[in-house]
Parts: structure tokens; sequence; C-alpha cells
């Protein structure tokens, strides 16, 4: 352990724990520290890793006082409050990991990506879906010549019925003032994978979408605005006493999708958090204005063209669905398994690709979560960041499409960059 990587971390919540756990358990990397306002968060989180008390900070500003206590810092607070943690971190000379997105706008991703830049250190996005066993077949494939020249992509983000209404209907993504429009806080990781797979910058987009269903005039007759007080909730599709009462017993869905909601993982417990909490609410009863089915269109600068569907009504295994279209062949993936179809001798070949037990937050994103945790620590260990597809600028570029994106949809107009 003398050799292993140290990592405070600011903000305890489901991802800051996921990725501090993920560290800890690949025997790399020991955590020291952490930062957290929540109190049942930070001395549960404490408590795990068995931290002393002088390394359990209410603020990330704690973490400057003094010597550095770690080698990096996992910032995994919530999306509007990134800039500052980020941006003080890296000055003081710790290496960064950030959750995604970068920052809620353009102005504040651009400060974080020049602090980086200045700092000399180490530093990286969470933007996942780079680091899964599929992402380097599917890039391994490309860069062979299988397809030949990439012409077009058709990608679906399958958000799923639950998760809508869990995260960005319920939860603390519902809304673009809160948080951010969806395609950043959801589906940047999408835009950056798409990018990430062709290989070039994005000339020109378009995009449309909205909230089409999770609104006050789609309420069945009959329901309240509680579930626990519903005369309809067994038959509605989203309804929270069906999702939280049935992750009871379930490890892995105790810690996500229910963690959120409450820390007791009882019948009575679950039930009082919906009687009174956020998560409880009817989902056309809730104050979230994000949409919940987009489509975008991209032109690369090559000539190549991608379109991104993103759709909350959809199943939640949370693997996403890609055709790639080439001059030579073509590619169809569903996050375990991929279909080569090669156009010089019409021979078709499936490839079964590595995967976690889904590809949601709770599956660990089809091993996207190790493979981006075992990059930074390899990256810290090191001091090479070229294992790092998801630096600073990179991550700033794709964050520069969603919101050109935003805009197109926002005024009905083809945005060039």
């Amino acid at each position: 352990m003398a050799d292993s990587v140290s990592i405070a971390v600011v903000g305890a919540g489901s991802r800051g724990g996921m990725y501090a756990r993920v560290a800890a358990e690949s025997g790399r990397a020991r955590v020291v520290a952490v930062a957290e306002p929540d109190d049942e968060r930070r001395e549960r989180f404490a408590a795990e890793f068995g931290l002393s008390a002088s390394r359990v900070h209410r603020d990330w500003a704690g973490l400057l006082d003094g010597p550095r206590v770690a080698d990096a810092v996992i910032v995994a607070t919530q999306d509007q409050l990134h800039v500052e943690p980020a941006v003080a971190l890296l000055g003081r000379g710790y290496d960064v990991l950030l959750e995604k997105p970068m920052a809620p706008t353009l102005p504040e991703a651009e400060r974080i990506a020049e602090a980086a830049a200045a700092s000399g250190r180490i530093f990286a996005v969470c933007h996942v879906l780079r680091y899964t066993p599929y992402t380097a077949t599917v890039r391994e494939l490309i860069r062979d010549g299988a397809l030949g020249d990439v012409i077009n992509v058709q990608h679906l983000e399958p958000v799923g019925w639950w998760h809508q209404a869990h995260s960005y209907v319920r939860g603390n993504w519902r809304s673009e003032a809160g948080s951010g429009p969806m395609l950043l806080t959801k589906s940047c990781h999408d835009v950056d994978w798409i990018m990430h797979v062709v290989g070039d910058g994005v000339a020109r987009v378009s995009s449309f979408g909205g909230l089409a269903h999770f609104r006050p005039d789609r309420q069945p007759a009959g329901a309240a605005d509680r579930c626990v007080d519903c005369a309809v909730e067994r038959e509605c599709p989203y309804s929270a006493k069906r999702l939280y009462l049935g992750c009871l017993g379930d490890a892995r869905r105790e810690r996500w999708p229910l963690g959120p909601v409450t820390s007791d993982a009882t019948e009575a417990g679950v039930l009082h958090a919906l009687r009174t909490g956020p998560y409880g609410r009817c989902v056309y009863r809730c104050d979230n204005d994000v949409v919940d089915h987009q489509v975008v269109n991209f032109e690369f600068a090559g000539g190549a063209t991608a379109t991104l569907t993103m759709t909350a009504f959809s199943p939640s295994d949370g693997y996403r669905r890609t055709r790639i279209f080439g001059s030579h062949g073509s590619l169809e993936g569903d996050g375990r398994t991929l279909t080569l179809t090669d156009f010089r001798d019409g021979g078709e070949r499936v490839i079964p690709v590595p995967a976690g037990a889904d590809g949601t937050a709770a599956g660990g994103h089809g091993g996207g979560d190790a493979g981006l945790v075992e990059a930074f620590l390899t990256a810290v260990r090191t001091r090479d960041d070229s294992i790092l597809g998801s630096g600073a600028a990179a991550s700033l570029d794709s964050h520069r499409v969603v919101w050109a994106a935003e805009q197109a949809r926002h005024t009905g107009t083809v945005v060039a960059l």
C-alpha cells in the first residue's frame, strides 16, 4: 500500500462514493480524506473508509489548509459546484478527477480547462463511456480499417423510463436552472463518445426535443400528488413505491437508486421518505422542465454525419445502441455484442465484448467506471496523461458541441462551430 495512490473525495454522494470504492477495491489506491457538507453522508463515508477525524471536512476548503493530504482528489459535487474546488485544488497541486459535466456554463468550463493547463497536474473528466472494453473494441475496428472511412453514425441513448423518473423528474437533475439541460447533465457522455469514435471535430449541429410526457396535463384521472396516496399507483409505470421498495434486499440497488432517496433501507424507511421527500412525488406533479426526448444531428469537419437520439421511453439496462456505417463495412452494437458486416466479401462476424452487469451507474457503466479509475490511477502513478482520453481540452470540445446543440434546439437553427 505504500506505493498506492492516496485519494481525497470532495462530494460523498453516489458518484463520489462509487469512484472511491472502485479505487480502493482495485488495491492501487487508498482513500485518505473526504469533504462533504451532509452530516449523514460524511459520517457514513468516513466510517466506510476508516478515516481519522482530522481528515474529515464539511467543506473542500479544508483540503487547502496545511500540506497536501493526498496525491489526487475526486471532485463529485453537484454540477454547479464544480468550478471553485476544481480550480483551487489544481492550484494547490492536487491531481483532479472531475465528475461530468465540467460545469453548467461555457465560461466556467473554460476556467477549469485553463486552470488544468496552467497547473501541469493530471486532470480528467469522468466521461466513463470512453473507458469501456466495448468502446476500445469499436475504436480498434475503425483504426484497423474494418469499416473503411466512417460515413455515418446512428447512436441511441436509452435513458430508461424509471431512470428518467428518478433522476430527471423527481431528482437533482430535473431543472435546467438548477442543474442544466439534459443534453449536458446526462447525454454529454454520448456527444463525447460520438466525437471520440468518429475522431473528428464537429462543424455544424441542429437539435430538436422537448418535454412530452412528464407534465400536469398528462396526469391520469384519480391520481394523487404522491404515490403513497394514489388510487391508480399500481397501474402507473412510474410508481415510486414499486421502484424503491423493489430495491430492498439488493445491495447494489440499495446503494443506487435507493441511496439518494433514504439511508434507511427498510420498508418503513422507504415509505417515510416517499411521504416526505421529493422522490415520492407523482411524476406529473413535479417541478421538472428538462426534456424527456431529444435528437441531435452532427456534421463533422471531414464530411461524416451522425445522429444522437436520447429518449426516456426505453428499457433501463443502460446500454447504448449504435450503428456505424463505413465505406467498406458496417458495425452494429448494443454495448455487449458487436456485429461487423464486411462489404468486400459479404461476411458477417459477431464480436462479443466483456461488459459489466449492465450499463447503468449501478452496474458500473459496462466497465467504464472501473476503466476510468484504472486509467486515472495509472496516469497519476506514471505522471503520463496520454492514457486519459478525457482531458481538459477534449472534454471542453465536446461540451462546446452540447451548448451549440442546445442553442440550435432553442432557436430552431443550425449552429456552426
